[in-house]
């Protein structure tokens, strides 16, 4: 009952703070991490599948603009 939902691009090595925004986005809106995996180019959390569809507007709206 969990849900995987991650952020990707090659231009995370450049620029330092994204991986902030994503947390940043998910803890503004209450949504509760249980895992967290990264790489140069991806951060991907795993969190409760109820909250998946929440979290992908939370982060689309914190890196896009609502």
């Amino acid at each position: 009952n969990v849900s995987k939902v991650s952020i990707v691009g090659a231009g995370m090595l450049s620029n330092p703070g994204v991986a902030a925004m994503m947390f940043e986005a998910l803890g503004e809106n209450n949504i509760n991490i249980s895992m967290i995996s990264t790489s140069e180019i991806k951060v991907s959390v795993l969190l409760d599948e109820v909250d998946a569809n929440h979290a992908v507007q939370a982060i689309h709206d914190k890196f896009f603009g609502e």
